[in-house]
């Protein structure tokens, strides 16, 4: 699956002129926790993010007073604090390749951008939460299964037939790598057979069964 499948489409986006209160209220009005920042051809120039406004705001102790402290954030611009060197992906890229640059960067969403610039949308890692839950079948009730499996090429092919031929319908699969290099571990969610069946048929192609149970 590729971001423009799953990104938000024409994101909510601001001009580096705005101050600081302009942002958060939009923010909040939008529900939202972070805001592109471009220029006025729509290219990116900046990211700013809900912590970023928290960093500026002024300390509970501070002496101003409530109108003081508006006019000192309203001298603040979205430029004097926004992300410069922003990270972004492109439409055509994978939700994988997503999820590893913001685990790698400790980051919760993305920019979407074409090669020239122009911001496309966003996504962010609730989009990527959502596809998790489906990958794993979560709202589909079936045997849930964790075994390693030897890597042995055909393996996932015999298994998904065994299963098959059952009468059992693979809901969700996914492979993870395991203890060793040589070794994957599999979770698959089955419907249409009982765990004792499919503890059964499948027990010949497992090298060890992780954990079984009906979800």
């Amino acid at each position: 699956m590729r971001i423009k499948e799953i990104m938000t489409k024409n994101p909510v986006a601001v001009t580096a002129d705005i101050n600081i209160l302009e942002a958060k209220e939009l923010l909040k009005k939008e529900k939202i926790h972070r805001l592109p920042v471009t220029d006025s051809q729509g290219k990116i120039q900046g990211i700013i993010a809900e912590k970023d406004l928290l960093y500026v705001s002024p300390s509970p102790a501070t002496t101003l007073n409530v109108y003081e402290m508006a006019g000192l954030l309203s001298k603040v611009k979205v430029r004097d604090i926004m992300t410069k060197d922003v990270i972004t992906v492109n439409p055509e890229s994978y939700i994988e390749d997503a999820a590893r640059i913001m685990v790698d960067n400790n980051i919760g969403g993305l920019p979407v951008c074409m090669d020239d610039g122009l911001l496309v949308g966003i996504v962010t890692e609730s989009d990527i939460f959502k596809r998790f839950v489906e990958l794993f079948g979560t709202r589909k009730k079936g045997v849930r299964l964790t075994a390693v499996l030897p890597e042995r090429k055909g393996e996932l092919a015999d298994i998904s037939s065994v299963i098959a031929n059952a009468g059992g319908n693979i809901i969700s699969i996914a492979t993870f790598l395991g203890e060793t290099s040589q070794e994957s571990l599999c979770i698959i969610k089955i419907e249409g057979l009982e765990e004792n069946e499919v503890r059964k048929v499948t027990a010949p192609y497992l090298e060890k069964l992780v954990d079984i149970a009906t979800v």
